[in-house]
């Protein structure tokens, strides 16, 4: 017997509370021997209110939490304890894949742990924006103003954005936060 992980779906907006859930419950209910780790993928998003930049939390897979656990015997037959553990959690709707459920390999589970910290170093803006889109600006000293995007650098969270000042197009390098759509 080995864990793997399963992905459990949840009541929408359920997620952190079934989390929170099965990592008290295992103490109480002796599971530590089935349940090895839960997750629920989260990024860092940054968006602008009221000119200021605030950053906020999305869900990468809202209405999903990730369990590494055994739950399937050496025959791939469901255990039993930790299926009804799992099944019998408030807010849980089933696990994904039917009966019996479907490992998620694990490379996924990697590169989406992956994603996650690479979300708490950069920042990611709420909107995608697209090289030749007008867009505003909506704080620093080109308040205001309008620009078509020119460059986009994901890694340094910036863009270079052409603006028209004084008749005169004129390239501005503008964090994510500092623009919007028009």
């Amino acid at each position: 017997m080995r864990n793997q992980w399963f992905i459990i779906q949840t009541l929408s907006g359920q997620e952190n509370k079934v989390k929170d859930s099965i990592e008290k419950r295992i103490k109480s209910d002796e599971m530590q021997d089935y349940v090895k780790e839960v997750l629920v993928p989260i990024e860092k998003v940054v968006e602008v209110r009221n000119q200021k930049k605030t950053v906020s939390s999305r869900k990468l897979w809202p209405g999903y939490v990730f369990v590494d656990m055994v739950l399937l015997d050496d025959n791939n037959r469901i255990i039993e304890e930790p299926w009804y553990f799992i099944k019998e959690t408030q807010g849980v709707i089933g696990f994904v894949g039917g009966e019996p459920p479907v490992p998620t390999p694990s490379a996924e589970v990697d590169a989406i742990k992956a994603q996650i910290s690479a979300s708490e170093e950069t920042e990611k803006p709420k909107v995608n924006f697209e090289v030749g889109e007008t867009v505003k600006i909506n704080n620093g000293p080109f308040l205001n103003f309008s620009g078509v995007i020119e460059e986009i650098d994901p890694e340094r969270g910036k863009l270079k954005v052409t603006v028209n000042i004084f008749g005169r197009n004129t390239p501005v390098e503008l964090e994510y936060w500092q623009i919007e759509k028009a």
